[in-house]
């Protein structure tokens, strides 16, 4: 096969599958930030699942499609929806609940993955192999993100879970570092071109990955009977 067909195919398969997973995990910031108290992203008509709306061309297209061709792990993000800490009833509280919503949305899908490739393959579907690694690149993909959105830097979801769980005064000295999160995260990425047999990020992150991963395909197994 040429590599034309294969890269159409990588981006039939990629394309979809990141997209669904990076809307519903902004989407679910919103709405959880809605009931909440803080009605910024509907205000701002942000809480639909149209893509137009929170797809950006960089981080949620190229990015992950160049990642992909090059054989590194995937990872993009869309355009944050806006959050006001200062509208919600709670802050800290709400804080952490609206940047654990969109993790717990790629968990939640990635469960919904797990289902239906145990139903494929138990009704012969699965024998398609584009059903198959679509429907495992869809779980692949959103437990990724996932994992990638709770690492503990700024501005990532996990940075705001740790800032709420902190007591306050060490809450106040991490929100510091806010700033330079971004500069931390490139830095590491950097790092990790420049030190590849270091593997930095695949260690930080492929292995609760791959944990999670065989979680998800035992639990698609209990649908065939495996």
């Amino acid at each position: 096969m040429s590599a034309m067909p294969d890269t159409l195919l990588l981006a039939i398969v990629l394309i979809p599958c990141l997209i669904v997973a990076i809307v519903f995990h902004e989407v679910a910031h919103g709405w959880s930030a809605l009931a909440l108290g803080d009605p910024t992203a509907k205000e701002q008509r942000r809480l639909s699942l149209n893509p137009i709306r929170h797809i950006d061309p960089v981080g949620t297209v190229i990015l992950p499609g160049f990642l992909a061709l090059v054989g590194a792990p995937v990872f993009g993000w869309a355009k944050p929806v806006p959050v006001n800490a200062s509208r919600l009833r709670n802050p800290r509280f709400g804080m952490m609940a609206v940047a654990a919503a969109g993790p717990a949305t790629n968990f939640a899908l990635a469960l919904v993955g797990a289902a239906a490739l145990g139903v494929a393959s138990a009704t012969g579907l699965a024998a398609n192999a584009l059903v198959s690694q679509g429907i495992f690149t869809f779980i692949l993909i959103n437990v990724f993100i996932a994992v990638f959105n709770l690492l503990p830097i700024p501005p990532f979801d996990g940075s705001h879970i740790v800032e709420g769980a902190l007591p306050r005064r060490m809450a106040a000295a991490y929100e510091k570092l806010r700033p330079f999160g971004m500069l931390v995260f490139f830095g590491l990425i950097a790092l990790a071109w420049a030190l590849p047999d270091a593997d930095i990020m695949g260690r930080a992150i492929m292995p609760p990955v791959q944990w999670l991963l065989r979680h998800y395909l035992a639990f698609a197994a209990l649908f065939t009977g495996g």
